[in-house]
């Protein structure tokens, strides 16, 4: 059995794409990583610290756990707080690229692989407009970076470098070629 310790609603659905059958399990961690010098490793040692949570309840079964975090020269964008916030995110990244990391967790017994993908995604420039039609919107609330690749800010996603499932959750071709090895 696979244990998706995760409350994404993306997550789950990008894993229905596998056709596997699995549980969720929402581990009760907290997210206060402190010690970390890059994003990538802030993002793998949230994922290592939630897979390891959820292993210690499912020893047998294999665990998949993931964190995405949104990254503009070195700066970590969490959710938005609140509308400030997302206007100011959405600032930060119109007109650019940044990056989108997702680490992931994937283990069973005492072995674990913890590893992190990024894709660069590139944004259109918007207009002060743009933006509060967007952030007047329920979608950049629950969102790092304060957007969704596969919701309605797609319309400013000029491009992107590398996995889409990657900037929505979770990896799918690496998540399912490392998944391979284990079962």
């Amino acid at each position: 059995m696979i244990i998706l310790g995760s409350k994404s609603p993306r997550r789950k659905e990008i894993l229905e794409l596998l056709g596997l059958d699995f549980k969720i399990y929402v581990p009760d961690v907290e997210e206060d990583i402190t010690d970390y010098n890059t994003p990538e490793e802030y993002a793998l040692k949230t994922a290592l610290k939630k897979g390891l949570a959820t292993q210690k309840e499912f020893y047998n079964d294999v665990v998949l756990c993931a964190d995405t975090i949104v990254a503009i020269d070195n700066e970590i964008l969490e959710k938005p707080k609140n509308k400030d916030d997302a206007r100011s995110m959405i600032n930060k990244i119109q007109g650019k690229y940044h990056m989108v990391y997702t680490s992931v967790y994937l283990g069973k017994e005492d072995k674990y692989d913890n590893f992190v993908c990024g894709t660069k995604v590139f944004i259109s420039e918007m207009s002060d407009q743009e933006i509060e039609d967007y952030i007047n919107t329920q979608e950049p609330y629950d969102k790092a970076g304060a957007y969704a690749i596969q919701g309605i800010f797609a319309k400013h996603i000029e491009k992107i470098e590398g996995d889409y499932y990657n900037v929505m959750g979770l990896p799918l071709n690496e998540v399912y070629n490392k998944l391979k090895n284990i079962m």
